[in-house]
């Protein structure tokens, strides 16, 4: 139980990266009720946009707290850019299909994008390293935090500040939630659907790309392949939350970064369950606790979605 205090803190660092993802499904199925399961590979360009900005635009030797801010200038910039190409030439022309079409073209683009990267990358290698931020760590109490940790804590809580202000405040965010609510109401109120469903994938992919940023400082590391796990992860987050809340998103990947980490952490513990408490298990706690919820309150923790409210 010491180490309460430490888990905690790195579940609510985990579930933040989760919720930054999350809000992309959430936002985009919100809108146009689509689950764009190739969510996780915008995740995953950005940060290799921002490794390659480290790599290929900033002179060697740049100090890290210089290149941090352009190097999420260019995951934001590349992530958007991938976002908005696939809604205008992937999902656009079958907005009006059956549902399993935009599924199948998720998939395959979530392939082609992760093939993409492998073969522009020099030699196709699994990983690469991503740049450190110096110092630290950082003791506070009985807790440990890493210096690439302080980056989600800044930019988690900033992150939905904004997007809070945004969709409440502003006259797109209303145009938003219109559309959310009925897109053919908000059509003849004068509403370009078109361009809200644009801002939709444009800033779910935004904050994609701030998690792939905070994903290379937390684990030094990006690799083709990271989308692919932890997309599913924001996805069950968007579900817990209740999919089409954005707040939901953020709670429901809280919830399911804490969960996991105790699951890791405790489980071994208990008498006869030593064998499920490795991390190769936290996955598989990750899907029970999606399970349970789906079970017993399907709507998810917060319900409906922000755009009934307005």
């Amino acid at each position: 139980m010491n180490e309460l205090p430490q888990q905690l803190v790195n579940g609510l660092l985990l579930g933040s990266m989760y919720g930054l993802v999350a809000i992309g499904y959430t936002m985009v199925y919100g809108i146009v009720q689509l689950i764009n399961f190739a969510h996780g590979e915008i995740f995953m360009v950005g940060g290799f946009g921002a490794l390659t900005v480290y790599l290929y635009v900033l002179p060697d030797g740049t100090s890290m707290w210089v290149a941090l801010p352009l190097m999420l200038l260019g995951a934001i910039i590349v992530s958007v850019l991938t976002a908005i190409g696939a809604e205008r030439f992937a999902y656009r022309p079958l907005r009006g299909a059956p549902r399993l079409a935009p599924l199948i073209t998720a998939i395959g683009l979530s392939l082609a994008l992760q093939q993409a990267v492998w073969a522009w990358y020099p030699g196709g290698e699994d990983s690469l390293n991503f740049p450190q931020i110096e110092g630290g760590p950082f003791e506070i109490g009985s807790v440990t935090i890493q210096t690439g940790d302080i980056f989600l804590f800044v930019v988690a809580p900033i992150s939905m500040a904004i997007l809070a202000y945004f969709v409440m405040r502003t006259r797109t965010g209303r145009g938003m939630q219109a559309t959310a609510q009925d897109p053919d109401t908000a059509k003849l109120m004068g509403i370009n659907t078109d361009r809200i469903i644009v801002i939709a994938f444009a800033l779910g992919a935004a904050f994609a790309a701030v998690g792939a940023v905070a994903y290379g400082l937390k684990y030094g590391q990006v690799q083709f392949r990271m989308g692919f796990i932890l997309g599913l992860k924001a996805f069950t987050a968007a579900v817990l939350g209740g999919i089409g809340n954005i707040y939901g998103a953020m709670i429901g990947g809280l919830a399911l970064g804490i969960a996991e980490t105790l699951a890791t952490a405790y489980v071994a513990d208990i008498p006869g369950m030593h064998q499920f408490g490795s991390q190769s298990w936290a996955d598989v706690w990750a899907f029970v606790l999606l399970i349970l919820v789906l079970l017993f309150r399907p709507q998810g923790l917060l319900g409906e979605r922000v755009a009934d409210r307005a």
